[in-house]
């Protein structure tokens, strides 16, 4: 069996399988199904190889690994908080939250994939965001008057994948091509086409203008800046990048009408927020966030240590809004847009401790190696979490969890003689 199923093999095969993940975020609306191929054979490929050669390659790291399939565990046990009515919302819920389960053990059983995989599969990322901005600007040149006067009533540009994934994952693929750069990972050839991306991604996310995207955009900014300061003492490249990031949003504010509306209705929006009567606010995203917490933290209060339980709570904001804000319509109601407050409501206390320990466990384990792109995930995810409940999409599980355990690869025991820097 092993002269089959070599290593090798094994790693081609996962190779093949990461990329249909990444591949299939950006059309999951044709072939929805394709991140859940990858998903499962990644499993496959692990299961397949601790089965031929009798042992788990990351045996001693059960616990970083573990801690991501505790976060299945929390969905799997809420069957036991669940109304018998809402059982179908369960089924589907656990069904959704696979990605924890099949993720994690694939990449426990399998020894870490070579270096030079793991660059192809981030510049596969860098690529495929830059075709998927190249469409989405297509269609906004054809469209360019009707999209404009929509960013003045808090929509966006038709987008695949949905807009907020997507600006993260633009902010993500910027930060791989820059710490591909910087450690002379990207053959001589392929250079300027990563810069190049770089630089046109950057653009992009600005003419996008999603305010989760730009926000983790300038945080990572920021700590770079910082890192080039207090670590590197390279004071002229934290200059350079402290101008970019000073002038980008002045010239993006001049150049993108998309940008300029959207900063006006992000101030007519928090000016919502401040108005008692919710009829107002409600057809606004920032004045619907605050309802939205306001409402969860009404569930909650209820149900302080255990919650109500993930497939209840729809019901249970409804009754919320309804006490809350009875001039505002039922199609307006929305489930609470902050990852941390959703599962307060859902889990209770005891089920947001639960989440935070499994979901940054890895990032402790890994506080002290250099893990940049690891950081990088991390900051990304905890600042969407802020703003989205970004782990109760499809896409939204494979960006977080995929490119979580992507980033921590770079970080496990390998004997790769490769010199080049592994992404980490």
């Amino acid at each position: 069996m092993q002269s089959t199923f070599t290593l090798a093999r094994l790693h081609r095969a996962a190779l093949f399988f990461c990329g249909c993940i990444i591949v299939g975020i950006f059309i999951a609306n044709w072939f929805r199904v394709l991140p859940s191929i990858g998903m499962a054979g990644i499993a496959l490929t692990g299961l397949v190889y601790s089965a031929v050669y009798r042992r788990v390659a990351n045996r001693s790291l059960w616990p970083v690994f573990g801690s991501l399939f505790l976060l299945f565990l929390l969905h799997l046990f809420q069957g036991f908080n669940t109304d018998a009515a809402n059982m179908g919302d369960y089924s589907r819920d656990v069904v959704l939250q696979l990605p924890f389960l099949s993720l994690p053990l694939g990449f426990w059983l399998l020894p870490a994939m070579p270096s030079r995989y793991l660059r192809w599969l981030w510049l596969l990322l860098i690529g495929m965001t830059v075709l998927a901005a190249a469409g989405a600007t297509i269609n906004y040149l054809l469209h360019a008057r009707e999209i404009n006067e929509s960013y003045l009533h808090s929509k966006v540009m038709p987008t695949e994948p949905d807009h907020i994934r997507f600006s993260l994952i633009i902010t993500l693929a910027i930060a791989a091509g820059a710490l591909l750069l910087a450690h002379n990972a990207v053959q001589v050839v392929w250079r300027r086409w990563v810069i190049g991306g770089i630089v046109v991604l950057a653009l992009f996310l600005h003419l996008l203008a999603v305010r989760s995207g730009e926000m983790t955009f300038y945080a990572l900014g920021g700590l770079a800046i910082l890192w080039l300061v207090l670590r590197k003492r390279q004071w002229k490249q934290a200059g350079a990048l402290a101008a970019v990031l000073v002038l980008l949003p002045v010239l993006s504010f001049v150049a993108f009408p998309t940008f300029r509306n959207k900063a006006y209705n992000t101030q007519e929006d928090v000016g919502k927020v401040k108005q008692t009567n919710s009829a107002e606010g409600k057809n606004y995203s920032i004045a619907a966030r605050v309802y939205s917490y306001k409402a969860a933290l009404a569930v909650w209060n209820d149900n302080k240590l255990v919650g109500v339980g993930k497939p209840d709570l729809e019901g249970e904001m409804a009754k919320r809004y309804a006490m809350l804000y009875p001039e505002m319509g039922a199609k307006f109601y929305i489930q609470p847009h902050n990852q941390y407050l959703y599962n307060l409501a859902a889990y209770g206390a005891l089920g947001l401790l639960v989440f935070c320990i499994g979901m940054f466990y890895p990032a402790w384990w890994a506080r002290r190696k250099h893990a940049p792109l690891l950081l990088a995930q991390y900051v990304s995810i905890s600042l969407s979490f802020l703003v989205e409940y970004t782990l109760e999409t499809q896409i939204g599980l494979a960006f977080v969890v995929f490119f979580l355990l992507l980033a921590l690869q770079g970080s496990l025991p390998s004997d790769d003689p490769d010199p080049t820097w592994r992404p980490a």
